[in-house]
């Protein structure tokens, strides 16, 4: 909604009733030097009277000021609250006097409205968010619109949507904001050339390159993008931790918290101690450039034969089929880790810093050979690398989270950047019980940096009412583009797909897609809006039955064709979790890892203890584990979401029905894609990965296909080389 059009609305309502101010003070000042400016000619705001607690019988710019016990026709007033820190209290007041916000009062800043874009991108993951006065109207990732997985691109098409979604113009925003400070990236990568020198000219040309590139020059691509409707005094940039860190505690429903944020590198900064509280973010401590948590665990990551910046959830994944036996060799020699949680890493084992590959042959040495190649079978060495690895992250986190404890003070922690993805260590964290609780970002690498660049300038920067609830402002994430039923319709119909309408009866369709899941069919689920960061969360999912044994490897080597190590991930009902995890708290966003209960658990081959040694690696994964198999890692440990009926409900009732049906209140879910390819994001992009895999459903809205009812597609070209192996 643009702004003209809020302001008619909010003229509708008080045109026939005493329009009143409530305050005397900064902002109550603020509130009417902004009126001063507005068009009072077509929406005047002509207040007749004052209000406030503190103040009577004075006058404030020619208006008589009443204390509250003074008035007596209460209902005739429309009132707009210009205070800030007060809010809450003077709405609880003026409940009582049997007013109703928004019919009989509002605060301040619904007048003066802020719509603010942030922006991340030209690194990878690039995205774009809008706010409209601190709430979050939508998001999305590039890749989503591009169909190329991380694509760091500018981000043209998210941006179209945010501003279609939001159905406003580029004219109606009052800033853009990018997550990274250029001039400081700048910085580091002269740091760079400075330090290599002329040892290696291709390195020195390749940072000039990246010094001139785009970053330099984002201002000038925000205006061109926006077709020169956004000026130059109304584009800002955020530093890169500073944005994680507002896209996590801005985003948190707590007024106060200690901040983690660990990642790769923004401009210096690899990792940082922060607090906020209320709208206000600092950073109390921070490590910097070279010395990198983020790039310590890529280096494993490329070394094992994963991607960098991609493949990393894959390491995690693999450390449980491995023992920490390296984790010496990585402490004594790559890694000194201190009581505080602050690190440093010996670059004598490392090139990522000089240009050239993550890790050298001192590195490879260290580790008993050169570097495993991509594709290649996966060994116990790789497997050990893993866990040894993942064991040095958690110890850091625990330290750093101890750390944050004592300096603040604060009982509750938020959490954002790429190592905030690691939910393992994030349940360890959660165990050691250091804080009462914690909030993890779900668009906790760049993407996510986007939403925190827009929050800090407009809480801030800005010093607008922040007024957390008892939920975070995050929506379930669900903020990208949705599809109704005409549009869905259409797609069906002009391509002639045989399908199932069950949109006047849903709740058939929640039973039909139980009865489905119980045969052991596996289901593409592609309703509401699309989830925002890397996790699929039911609106863009491929859902399965849990207690099939042979469901893990069926969706890895013939849904998603990839590794068959990879673990899936459960969604259960949140009232139900406790009787499937040991979690004592709500996962809507998968990014904890908590423990299989001990009496669902099957001992492998029967015994107290499998002996792997020697056993291939796809037999181990074979193994069950617990009543329900394809949830269940090697460890007995699973990666949960809850899932709660205000959030999703229509995923909700599809568990539901399952639980009617079988007793299971949990159900296998997993992205809505194929390896190396983005989530799908629009009815084609859900239709062909459907009938490209052995996907037996689709439900697409409230309308299910069958793919035996389906025509067979014909593809000019072998649409796996599509996409790039992540």
């Amino acid at each position: 909604m643009a702004k003209k059009d809020r302001e008619k609305d909010l003229h509708d309502i008080f045109r026939n009733r005493t329009l009143t101010l409530w305050g005397t003070g900064q902002k109550a000042d603020r509130l009417m030097l902004h009126l001063q400016r507005t068009r009072l000619d077509v929406y005047p705001y002509h207040f007749k009277m004052v209000i406030d607690n503190n103040r009577n019988n004075m006058m404030y710019y020619g208006l008589p000021v009443r204390h509250p016990e003074e008035i007596e026709d209460w209902g005739s007033l429309f009132i707009i609250v210009a205070v800030h820190n007060a809010y809450h209290q003077i709405k609880e007041q003026l409940y009582s006097y049997g007013l109703v916000e928004n019919r009989d009062f509002i605060h301040w800043q619904e007048i003066d409205q802020k719509m603010v874009l942030g922006i991340s991108a030209l690194y990878h993951d690039a995205a774009a968010v809008l706010i409209r006065n601190g709430e979050i109207i939508a998001a999305a990732q590039e890749e989503r619109f591009t169909r190329v997985k991380h694509d760091p691109s500018f981000p043209e098409n998210a941006i179209r949507y945010c501003m279609e979604e939001a159905q406003i113009g580029y004219d109606d925003l009052d800033a853009v904001v990018y997550y990274d400070n250029p001039l400081l990236s700048a910085e580091r990568l002269l740091y760079n050339i400075a330090v290599v020198g002329e040892k290696d000219i291709d390195l020195v040309n390749r940072n000039l390159r990246m010094l001139l590139a785009d970053k330099v020059w984002i201002h000038q691509k925000v205006e061109s993008c926006c077709g020169g409707k956004v000026s130059a005094k109304n584009i800002f940039v955020a530093e890169h931790h500073i944005a994680h860190a507002a896209s996590s505690f801005f985003a948190s429903p707590f007024e106060e918290a200690a901040i983690l944020t660990f990642d790769g590198v923004g401009e210096w900064a690899t990792s940082t101690v922060g607090v906020g509280k209320g709208n206000k973010l600092e950073i109390l401590k921070e490590i910097d450039y070279p010395h990198s948590l983020g790039l310590l665990y890529s280096a494993f990551t490329y070394f094992c034969g994963f991607k960098v910046n991609s493949g990393e959830y894959k390491l995690m994944g693999l450390a449980p089929y491995g023992e920490p036996i390296y984790y010496d060799t990585i402490v004594r020699h790559l890694v000194k880790i201190y009581e505080d949680g602050s690190y440093r890493l010996n670059l004598e084992y490392f090139d990522f810093y000089l240009g050239g590959n993550m890790t050298n042959e001192k590195f490879a040495d260290l580790f008993e050979g050169e570097a495993r190649r991509a594709e290649e079978k996966i060994t116990k060495r790789e497997m050990d690398l893993a866990a040894s690895i993942q064991k040095v992250i958690e110890e850091v986190v625990v330290k750093a989270a101890m750390y944050a404890r004592k300096v603040t003070g604060l009982t509750n922690l938020c959490l954002a950047g790429g190592i905030a993805l690691n939910c393992v260590a994030n349940g360890k964290l959660l165990r050691e019980k250091i804080f009462d609780h914690i909030w993890i970002q779900p668009a906790a690498g760049d993407s996510g940096g986007a939403l925190g660049a827009a929050y800090y300038i407009y809480y801030h920067q800005w010093d607008r009412l922040r007024i957390p609830g008892g939920r975070d402002s995050m929506k379930g994430s669900y903020l990208g583009p949705s599809y109704d039923r005409k549009q869905i319709m259409e797609f069906l119909i002009s391509n002639r797909y045989k399908y199932y309408d069950y949109y006047e009866e849903p709740e058939k369709m929640y039973e039909k897609v139980a009865d489905y899941l119980c045969e052991d069919k596996v289901i593409g689920l592609f309703q509401g809006r699309m989830e925002y960061g890397p996790r699929a969360l039911g609106n863009r999912s491929i859902i399965a039955n849990p207690m099939s044994k042979e469901m893990q490897s069926k969706l890895n080597q013939k849904i998603k064709f990839r590794e068959s190590f990879r673990p899936f991930a459960p969604s259960v009902l949140a009232e139900e979790s406790q009787e499937y995890f040991k979690l004592d708290c709500e996962s809507p966003y998968m990014l904890l890892v908590a423990e299989v209960k001990d009496e669902l658990r099957i001992l492998a081959n029967g015994t107290e203890s499998c002996d792997y040694e020697g056993m291939d690696l796809t037999d181990r994964v074979r193994q069950c584990r617990s009543q329900i198999p394809a949830v269940t890692h090697v460890d007995y440990t699973a990666r949960v979401q809850t899932v709660l009926e205000e959030t999703n409900y229509d995923y909700y009732h599809i568990i539901k029905a399952f639980k009617e049906v079988t007793g299971c209140a949990c159900i296998v879910n997993t992205s809505f894609n194929v390896r190396g390819e983005p989530i799908v994001c629009s009815p084609q992009d859900a239709y062909l990965c459907f009938m490209r895999t052995d996907m037996d459903i689709l439900v697409m809205g409230k309308c299910i296909l069958v793919k035996d009812e389906q025509e067979e597609i014909v593809e000019k070209r072998e649409w796996r080389n599509e996409y790039e192996l992540d």
